[in-house]
């Protein structure tokens, strides 16, 4: 019979293997991020049940322009996700919007546009309507000021200097764990920005900076609209548009929700399908914001 201090050891080694297990996958994750600016390459998906994650950096991510002209992307065709908790309940701080700080990015601006106002940023009115329009259809958006209003002023300051119009929207991802669409650059390859960045909002800060469930999927639900970044307090211009519940690590800024009009145009998008019959890469109908204004 095993002494204690061999069953102790045992169930050591065996705590030992479960964290490293979880070291791995959520290394998986992090690998599976879309290049940063110093990224070499994309690494992409090996296995089907594999999280994608999205950064605004793909330096050489391109994808083939043949159309998959199959329903393999439609939203009614995936299967369930595995579990996995929902986005944190918001709980304001009391700095939300207090100190609001957009410092030079690596990179300079892709065009020309100038950093929004610093400083406090008032978190009413709690909501800003926004009309997207694309070549594709309109996208109407609720900005929530009220939960990442540093985020929503950048928003709102590129839009109100015309910066995502004529943009492409380079990456369209079709996964069973991932199902969005990205805009926000105007390269439209994935690698540019305003010249700027800043830090991240909900639903990162509703966790501590050394909490482990930070790295752990959650569940960003249909209808979300949320910044794309290249590690954490990078955003940019960059944006992702959920169109079917997809799993992340709450590392991306939630800032907004997308309305039932914007819903069915990125249906229609999404069913469309990646270029080459790909899971992930450019979506094989072009997409073009003509405009982003504030209603």
């Amino acid at each position: 019979m095993p002494s204690n201090e061999q069953r102790r050891a045992a169930a050591k080694r065996k705590l030992e293997r479960r964290l490293e297990r979880r070291a791995q996958q959520a290394r998986r994750r992090r690998a599976l991020l879309i290049a940063g600016g110093s990224v070499a390459a994309v690494l992409v998906v090996a296995a089907a049940v594999a999280t994608l994650v999205l950064t605004n950096r793909e330096h050489h991510h391109k994808a083939a322009s043949a159309k998959t002209g199959t329903a393999a992307a439609s939203t009614s065709a995936r299967p369930a996700l595995p579990a996995a908790p929902p986005l944190p309940a918001f709980s304001p701080s009391a700095d939300l919007g207090a100190d609001c700080q957009y410092p030079p990015s690596p990179d300079p601006a892709s065009k020309p546009v100038k950093p929004p106002r610093s400083g406090h940023i008032p978190t009413d009115p709690a909501q800003v309507s926004v009309s997207m329009v694309t070549n594709r259809g309109n996208i109407g958006l609720l900005l929530a000021n009220d939960r990442s209003p540093c985020t929503v002023n950048s928003f709102a300051s590129l839009a109100g200097q015309k910066f995502f119009d004529g943009t492409r929207c380079h990456r369209l991802t079709t996964s069973p764990t991932l199902g969005v669409l990205q805009c926000g650059d105007p390269k439209g390859d994935g690698t540019g920005g305003p010249g700027y960045q800043f830090a991240n909002e909900y639903p990162t800060d509703q966790y501590k900076p050394d909490d482990p469930a930070l790295h752990e999927p959650v569940v960003y639900p249909r209808g979300t609209l949320a910044m794309a970044n290249s590690g954490p307090n990078t955003n940019g211009s960059q944006f992702f548009l959920v169109y079917r519940d997809s799993q992340l690590p709450p590392e991306y800024t939630v800032f907004g929700t997308i309305q039932q009009d914007g819903l069915a145009t990125l249906d229609k998008i999404a069913k469309a399908g990646v270029a080459g019959g790909k899971e992930d890469g450019e979506p094989a109908e072009d997409v073009t914001i003509t405009s982003v204004r504030l209603d």
